[in-house]
């Protein structure tokens, strides 16, 4: 069987970029989403050199029904569905979020991930064949200081993924939920809206890699079909907790 469609939202850089790149050099076929169409559309090409047969790249903002339903339906129906597609802003204590912050979070991470899924599943219940895989976060299994927001969000992508679960049993569907810890992507960029900063949370130990969830997400994809890895929590070796890196 050839290797099917795989669907991945948020494309442009860190996981996404990284989980095309990956299932490129496996042969398949990727439509691929983003806000940044000119970075996505570099993805592409280079996605399309890796040995993908064919590469969309396409305009998709995850908090707009109007693309998600245009992205939907110019992608067809994957095999694999890639909810990436997600940001933080801030680090803000409950006192001081600013609404900005707030909707951009929860439209993007919670309402953005039940929209894409909602436009895709149809398509892949009626194949009775296919796998969401949702990018969730460390930050879903505890709580701290500054992710008052943010957290809660990736507490609900685990409610979701759960709830699918249960919703898609006797599908066929497969549902996986990737919670990674820290991370070395723009997400700390995008959060803390400077680069130095950005650097400082990094220093002095080894996170995660893109590649390292890139890897992960392309091994739980690749189990037979009758094996569903429901969830995958990872973090570098120094990440001990949510508030604990040895650095050294």
């Amino acid at each position: 069987m050839k290797p099917g469609l795989v669907v991945i939202t948020g494309a442009s850089a860190g996981f996404g970029e990284a989980t095309a790149l990956s299932f490129a050099r496996l042969g398949h076929p990727l439509a691929l989403g983003a806000r940044r169409i000119e970075k996505l559309q570099e993805v592409a090409k280079a996605c399309k050199a890796a040995g993908a047969p064919s590469v969309l790249a396409l305009s998709l903002d995850v908090t707009d029904v109007a693309s998600i339903n245009a992205f939907a339906k110019a992608a067809g129906t994957p095999e694999i569905l890639v909810n990436n597609a997600g940001l933080a802003r801030g680090r803000d204590p409950i006192d001081k979020l600013n609404d900005e912050d707030i909707v951009a979070m929860v439209d993007t991470n919670i309402t953005g991930l039940l929209r894409v899924t909602r436009a895709f599943l149809p398509g892949m219940i009626a194949a009775r064949r296919g796998h969401v895989v949702n990018l969730g976060s460390y930050a879903a299994h505890g709580h701290y200081e500054g992710g008052v927001v943010y957290a809660p969000t990736k507490h609900a992508v685990r409610a979701i993924s759960s709830t699918m679960r249960l919703e898609l049993s006797g599908t066929g569907l497969r549902v996986t939920e990737i919670d990674p810890g820290m991370a070395e992507t723009e997400f700390s960029v995008v959060r803390l809206g400077d680069t130095n900063k950005a650097k400082t949370v990094y220093e002095g130990w080894q996170p995660l890699s893109a590649q390292d969830v890139a890897d992960t997400i392309v091994w739980v994809a690749t189990r037979p079909a009758h094996v569903n890895v429901s969830e995958v929590v990872l973090m570098g070796t120094a990440q001990a907790s949510l508030s604990k890196v040895h650095k050294g």
